[in-house]
């Protein structure tokens, strides 16, 4: 008789999630992962496969849920200009916590590639998600004239992306908001 799974995956995968995002993938073992999670190791692989199949599930919520949270957040802004400023100043607040704990996304990009295309599709995926709201908003600006119309929104989105993955990874070697949060505004220059 096949054995029930007797645990919550979706709580083991938000608790993995935390764990790669603080530690690192290279850094989390799999006794790691099972001691974190309060499960076996058999349980583990029965659920995820392996220690690759968790992280993977890890970084597909966190796209689900805190990627996709910050995304909501943008496009609920009024005004397009503040709608950016509050998307990228509060990562940066979440990059810097724990030390400087980064994105995760960005995280497994500095640690995965250019090794584990399926983490570069996965998080290619997030970049494109956010540059295409991103594009949604800023094309809104410049209709509603909040946004000067000299770049194309597509571009400035783009730039916006390069700059916050680059502000995230400052995150992890100056875990201080007050340092960072000056430079949105000189970003938020491109806005004209």
């Amino acid at each position: 008789m096949a054995r029930i799974r007797e645990f919550d995956t979706e709580a083991a995968v938000s608790r993995a999630m935390d764990l790669f995002w603080t530690r690192g993938y290279e850094a989390t073992s799999v006794r790691d992962l099972t001691q974190h999670l309060g499960i076996g190791q058999g349980s583990l692989y029965a659920a995820f496969g392996d220690k690759d199949g968790l992280y993977r599930a890890a970084l597909e919520h966190y796209r689900t849920t805190l990627a996709a949270a910050a995304l909501r957040s943008l496009e609920e802004g009024a005004d397009a200009r503040a709608a950016i400023r509050t998307l990228l100043t509060e990562r940066i607040r979440i990059a810097v916590r724990s030390g400087g704990q980064g994105c995760l996304a960005v995280n497994a990009v500095c640690e995965r590639l250019p090794q584990d295309p399926v983490t570069r599709r996965t998080v290619r995926d997030m970049q494109d998600a956010s540059r295409e709201a991103l594009t949604e908003v800023l094309r809104a600006g410049m209709d509603r004239g909040e946004i000067a119309a000299r770049h194309d929104p597509h571009t400035l989105a783009g730039f916006l992306v390069t700059f916050l993955n680059g502000l995230l990874v400052s995150a992890k070697v100056t875990p201080d908001a007050p340092a960072l949060e000056p430079l949105v505004e000189v970003a938020l220059t491109a806005l004209g």
